[in-house]
């Protein structure tokens, strides 16, 4: 379990809530993820301080009718930025272009779940 006496200054709380698409037009504050990791002052992932702090990185998938899916933020070798919740890589969820984009309120981001490609839209982003 992390504490906050674990986490820089640099880590930050983000709320990502599904974005409009098919099926969900107004989009779908019930259905989202929090993301507890270092961000740059631009709002990126922080890859350096993530290496030394993998332990504290993590996510929480949300879903109406389904349970919470608690894993981590994980980055493969070549640098695809991805949740890992269980071992293997069937459950992964891989971030489209995650290590580029920002985190900043009102950004978009996108996620592959199940070999479909989801947007979500940064709804806040706080301190621990």
């Amino acid at each position: 379990m992390t504490s906050l006496k674990d986490l820089t200054p640099n880590f930050r709380n983000v709320r990502l809530l599904l974005a409009r698409e098919k099926g969900h037009p107004e989009g779908d504050r019930e259905e989202g993820y929090d993301v507890l990791a270092p961000l740059t002052g631009e709002g990126r992932i922080d890859a350096e301080e993530w290496k030394s702090h993998r332990a504290s990185c993590r996510v929480r998938r949300f879903r109406t009718g389904e349970e919470d899916l608690i894993g981590r933020l994980r980055r493969k070798p070549g640098g695809q930025w991805y949740f890992d919740y269980a071992e293997g890589d069937r459950d992964d969820e891989i971030g489209f272009h995650l290590g580029e984009e920002r985190f900043v309120t009102g950004e978009y981001v996108s996620i592959a779940r199940n070999g479909a490609m989801h947007t979500y839209q940064v709804a806040r982003v706080e301190r621990p």
